[in-house]
């Protein structure tokens, strides 16, 4: 299979890797791949994990994920149909990587914040 890119290199305008990281540099990305490495979970559990997250998100965030190779759609033949998602072995290979950046956010956050403080407290002298 050829790709458009044959030497991949994400610094390059016309490589398909900046649609990929575009995906995998999503918020709402990060967050389901985080949760969907342990086990499957049903959409309406995602929804419920995910705080903030929209029904049309969630949904549009899984169709990309599925599309791309990384996450499984599974329907249950119930009243109403239920729908599981799990992560492929190609999404495995992904979810220890941008769980990473879950955890650096949570473990950082703290000097975030206060290094944003500072620097809208000089921007304000500064415009002063």
């Amino acid at each position: 299979m050829k790709t458009a890119c044959p030497n991949p290199n994400a610094y390059a305008a016309t490589c398909p890797t900046r649609l990929v990281l575009d995906r995998v540099a999503d918020k709402w990305a990060v967050l389901i791949l985080g949760l969907l490495a342990d086990e499957p979970v049903r959409f309406n559990g995602l929804r419920r994990l995910i705080e903030g997250i929209s029904q049309k998100m969630l949904s549009q965030t899984l169709k990309s994920l599925e599309r791309d190779g990384l996450v499984s759609r599974k329907a249950i033949p119930t009243v109403p149909v239920t729908v599981e998602y799990s992560i492929t072995p190609l999404g495995r290979t992904l979810s220890a990587t941008v769980d990473s950046l879950r955890v650096w956010a949570e473990t950082h956050i703290d000097k975030v914040l206060k290094a944003q403080k500072q620097y809208d407290a000089g921007v304000q002298r500064r415009a002063a």
